[in-house]
């Protein structure tokens, strides 16, 4: 897997780089993950409106979903914006805060986007595979983060 997560993060690097819109840009960085990573099956930001203390749904690929608004603290999206850790969920049936996006979902990856030291928003990855999660997704995901961060500087 290291060396697909380092291949995508160079065409994430590419396409933050490139011409496109913001949300454009976003859109492909979800497509690409969706496509290519076999357990991502939902891939999508969120993003911070915090004087109101919600996350906003932003470009994602998958299944629709109702949740395009999320109180902060409510699931898992909810849980990280208060955290500002990213937390990684093996099984969402044993998670008491676990927000039900579909029936399918078995696991989810929440990882913040920080800009400037700021959470600005996260990414927000689910899985029809238990344990889908490593702790190389949790770094290579942060590490893409780090990279969209710099759409916003």
């Amino acid at each position: 897997m290291q060396t697909l997560y380092s291949t995508l993060l160079e065409e994430a690097k590419h396409m933050i780089a490139g011409q496109a819109s913001v949300t454009e840009k976003l859109q492909a960085i979800c497509n690409l993950l969706e496509n290519k990573v076999p357990h991502y099956d939902w891939v999508g930001f969120y993003f911070a409106e915090p004087e109101k203390r919600l996350l906003h749904l932003g470009p994602y690929t998958g299944e629709a979903t109702d949740h395009t608004v999320i109180p902060f603290g409510k699931g898992i999206c909810g849980q990280v914006a208060e955290s500002n850790q990213t937390f990684l969920v093996e099984d969402v049936s044993a998670q008491g805060n676990y927000i039900a996006c579909s029936m399918t979902v078995k696991s989810e990856i929440v990882v913040p986007l920080f800009v400037e030291g700021k959470n600005i928003g996260q990414i927000d990855i689910d899985s029809h595979t238990l344990n889908a999660f490593t702790q190389e997704d949790q770094d290579f995901l942060e590490t893409l983060n780090e990279q969209v961060a710099l759409l916003y500087l």
